[in-house]
């Protein structure tokens, strides 16, 4: 037997073992490193996060990324060698954490990488009958796995497009055997560049798990910041909060057929960006507002399409148990809106379940290696988009 297969099946078989789960968004603000414990598998998954950080990325690195990033004609050399550049800039970063925290690259087990999405392409959006859903994510795992010396999984969406679904979103996979609790219904909702929620029912029973993307979460006002205020994001919420809403531009911002397409369903910078934006104040006759009362209404027009699509599935006067995650839950303008929508609706963050909310993505990934060195496909039933099956693919260091 080959040393590594060998490796590979004794790390399997331990009790518990050392995961690095790892994210890169949409947002493209850094990966996110957390390292994990973890016993058990499918029901029985225990996970504690031992460690988290984000590593930085460099202004010429963010700039590189963009260059690839959801554009529809692109350089195919430069997106050759960004697969290559992104894999190493991820190791040198695990490296370094690891280094920070006081570990031995050889006391981990596995990482989990997600690596880098550059173009999201479900049918629904590309509407080309010949052609299947499609999703890409650069920054290869064998890089990762030879410069880091640690077995790594990765390139996770695509078994899931195989399987039939739309390579996203992953979380429910996660949520489900992080977050469930026998007696209580829960809504598991990520506020990233997209807006995604999974919804755990209370009876435990996986065929009736529900996720989705619902819409932008924080990419079309972190695309508008970059271009127009020179800053990565709307730290605290401050230039939306200085802004009044629009009501007719917003009006037109939530006029696409994406909204009225029935779940599960999944979107990302192809669509919402702000050539979305532009063709909305054109439409609205808004073009001359303030840039504050553009930020303002952007976040209007986040939280509606969030707190439209959990009243489409649990009603009008919605009474959901609502714990959040990602970047979104920092800006107080759009939880603020959010509880105003959903009024009998309650409202926590992963922190209150043990997870560092700002490392809930890079944890799921973590889960999802876990299921596929240790575990085994999750029953969800068959529906549409939800497949039932492990993800990520092997990369051996040597």
């Amino acid at each position: 037997m080959n040393n590594q297969i060998q490796n590979l099946y004794l790390k399997a078989n331990k009790t518990e073992r050392l995961i690095i789960g790892l994210m890169s968004g949409t947002s493209m603000d850094g990966l996110d490193i957390a390292l994990c414990r973890v016993s058990g598998s499918g029901a029985k998954t225990n996970i504690r996060v031992l460690a988290f950080k984000t590593g930085d990325f460099t202004a010429d690195f963010r700039s590189k990324i963009k260059a690839v990033f959801s554009k529809k004609e692109v350089d195919l050399q430069l997106v050759c060698l960004m697969n290559e550049l992104i894999a190493d800039t991820h190791a040198a970063l695990i490296n370094a954490a690891l280094e920070e925290w006081g570990y031995r690259n050889e006391d981990i087990d596995f990482i989990a990488s997600h690596g880098q999405t550059i173009f999201h392409a479900p049918k629904s959006l590309h509407k080309m009958d010949d052609y299947p859903n499609g999703t890409l994510q650069i920054g290869d795992g064998d890089h990762i796995a030879v410069k880091t010396g640690i077995i790594t999984l990765s390139d996770f969406r695509q078994k899931h497009l195989a399987a039939g679904g739309e390579g996203a979103p992953l979380a429910v996979y996660g949520d489900y055997l992080i977050f469930s609790k026998p007696g209580e219904d829960r809504v598991m909702l990520n506020i990233g560049g997209i807006a995604n929620f999974t919804y755990l029912p209370g009876n435990q029973n996986a065929s009736e798990i529900f996720s989705t993307d619902v819409g932008p979460g924080n990419t079309l006002m972190d695309q508008l910041m970059q271009q127009k205020f020179n800053q990565f994001y709307d730290k605290d919420g401050t230039v939306g909060l200085s802004g009044s809403l629009n009501q007719n531009l917003l009006d037109a911002l939530l006029k696409n057929e994406f909204f009225d397409a029935g779940f599960p369903k999944t979107t990302g910078p192809e669509l919402f960006n702000l050539n979305y934006l532009v063709a909305a104040q054109k439409t609205s006759a808004t073009e001359n507002i303030s840039l504050e009362d553009v930020m303002a209404t952007l976040c209007h027009f986040s939280a509606a399409t969030i707190a439209n699509a959990i009243r489409k599935c649990f009603g009008a006067g919605a009474k959901a148990q609502v714990f959040m995650s990602g970047g979104g839950m920092h800006n107080p303008l759009l939880v603020k809106l959010l509880k105003e929508a959903l009024p009998q609706s309650l409202f926590a963050t992963t922190a209150d379940l043990g997870i560092n909310p700002d490392a809930k993505e890079a944890v799921l990934f973590a889960v999802l290696a876990n299921e596929s060195i240790c575990g085994g496909p999750i029953n969800f039933g068959d529906r549409k988009g939800v497949p039932s099956v492990c993800m990520g693919k092997i990369s051996l260091p040597e």
